[in-house]
C-alpha cells in the first residue's frame, strides 16, 4: 500500500541463521540503487558496482520461496548497529 515496495528487488536477509534454518520465512530489508533522500535508517553501500541503500525502515517477513538466489554478502558492520538502534 502507499509507499511500500511492491516489485521484486534485492534484499538483505537480517534474520538470524538459527531462525532461518528453523522457519519457512526470513526477515529481509530491501536494497535499492534508486536515488532518494539520505536517512540514518538507510545505510549506504556499493552493491553490484553501484551506490545503494539498505531500506531498514521497510523490514518485513517473506516466505523463503520468494528468494531467487544469493547475490552477494553485505558485512554486518554496514547495517547491524543501525537496525538494533531502530528496534530499541
Amino acid at each position: 500500500m502507499g509507499t511500500e515496495i511492491r516489485k521484486t528487488r534485492p534484499a538483505l536477509v537480517v534474520s538470524p541463521d538459527d531462525m532461518n534454518a528453523a522457519l519457512p520465512r526470513v526477515i529481509v530489508a530491501p536494497v535499492t540503487t534508486s536515488k532518494g533522500q539520505p536517512l540514518g535508517c538507510r545505510p549506504t553501500l556499493v552493491f553490484q558496482d553501484k551506490p545503494a541503500r539498505i531500506l531498514l525502515d521497510q523490514v518485513r517477513c517473506i516466505d523463503k520461496r520468494r528468494l531467487l538466489g544469493r547475490m552477494g554478502v553485505i558485512p554486518e558492520s554496514v547495517w547491524h548497529a543501525t537496525l538494533l538502534e531502530m528496534l530499541q
